[in-house]
C-alpha cells in the first residue's frame, strides 16, 4: 500500500496525488512509490495520467533538503554511492516521459527543484494562479539541479536562457512561469482544468498519442534527417493501428461541410489501442 501517493482511476484516468505534509516535499521514499506507479500505469486501460499535491499551495515544495544534507554528511558513503542516487532519480523521469500516454502536472502550488524537475518530465502542465513559485534554487543552497533539471530546462528554453535562469536559481511567480513558457496553461483550479485536458486526451486514438511522443522526444536531439525518420516510422505505426481506420472512416463518413466541425469536436470513438 502506498503512503504518500493516493491514485484514483475513472474513465481510463489516473489522477495521481502526492501527500507529505505538512511542506509537501519529496524523499526517497515517495519517489519509490513513484517508480512502482509509473510502472503501472503501462496498462493499456490507462489513457492519460494527472500528478498533483495534497497540500493547499504546494504540488511538490521540492526535495527534502533534510534528506540531501544527510547524504552530505557521510563523504565515505557518497563517494562509494557516486552518481547513483542521480542515476535512479533520472530514471524515473525518464520512466515518466516514456510512458506512451499523455501525462499532466496539475500544479497547485510551489514546485521547485526536484518538484519542479518532476513537472518538467510531464507532456503538459498546468499552473494554478496565485501565491506559488516554480523554478530551480538549487544554486543558492550550494548545489545544482541534479534530478535532470539542467537538461531538461536547456531543452525546453534553451541553453542560453537556462543558463542564467540555473545559476542565478531562480524561481518564478505563475504568470512569469508562463510568460517564460515553463509552463502550457495557468488556472484559477489547476487539477480541474488538468481533468478537462485528460478527458480529451484520452477520447483520442491511443496509437497516435503514443506515437506523436515517441516522434516528438526521440527525435529532438538527433540532426534532422535522423528526426525524419523517426517521424516517419511512427507514421507507419498509426497507419497500420485499428485506431486509425476507425477514426478516418468516421471522418470520411461525414458530410463535407460538416467535417470541419468533426475536426474541431471529435466523438468519442471505440479505439482499441491497437
Amino acid at each position: 500500500m502506498k503512503k504518500l501517493w493516493k491514485t484514483e482511476v475513472a474513465d481510463g484516468i489516473v489522477v495521481a496525488t502526492y501527500d507529505h505534509a505538512p511542506m509537501n516535499y519529496f524523499c526517497a521514499e515517495g519517489a519509490g512509490e513513484l517508480v512502482e506507479l509509473i510502472e503501472s500505469w503501462r496498462d493499456p486501460a490507462i489513457r492519460a495520467v494527472v500528478l498533483t499535491g495534497a497540500a493547499a499551495g504546494k504540488f511538490i515544495t521540492h526535495y527534502s533538503v533534510e534528506e540531501l544534507e544527510g547524504y552530505a554528511a557521510d563523504h565515505d558513503a557518497l563517494r562509494a554511492a557516486g552518481t547513483a542516487l542521480n542515476d535512479g532519480y533520472h530514471a524515473m523521469l525518464q520512466s515518466l516521459s516514456d510512458l506512451p500516454k499523455p501525462v499532466i502536472a496539475a500544479i497547485n502550488g510551489d514546485a521547485m527543484g526536484g518538484g519542479f524537475e518532476l513537472c518538467l518530465s510531464c507532456d503538459i502542465r498546468i499552473l494554478a494562479c496565485g501565491d506559488h513559485r516554480v523554478g530551480l534554487p538549487e544554486a543558492r543552497l550550494g548545489i545544482l539541479p541534479g534530478g535532470s533539471g539542467t537538461q531538461r530546462l536547456s531543452r525546453l528554453i534553451g541553453a542560453g536562457r537556462a543558463i542564467e535562469f540555473i545559476l542565478r536559481g531562480r524561481v518564478l511567480r505563475p504568470e512569469d512561469a508562463h510568460a517564460m513558457g515553463l509552463v502550457h496553461e495557468l488556472a484559477d483550479d489547476a487539477l480541474a482544468r488538468a481533468r478537462e485536458l485528460a478527458r480529451e486526451l484520452a477520447a483520442l486514438p491511443p496509437v497516435a498519442l503514443a506515437q506523436i511522443k515517441r516522434a516528438v522526444y526521440q527525435g529532438i536531439d538527433l540532426p534532422l534527417a535522423e528526426g525524419l525518420k523517426v517521424e516517419a516510422e511512427a507514421f507507419l505505426q498509426t497507419l497500420l493501428s485499428d485506431d486509425a481506420r476507425t477514426a478516418m472512416r468516421a471522418y470520411i463518413a461525414q458530410p463535407l461541410a460538416q467535417r470541419r466541425e468533426w475536426i474541431e469536436h471529435p466523438p468519442a470513438l471505440p479505439y482499441r489501442g491497437s
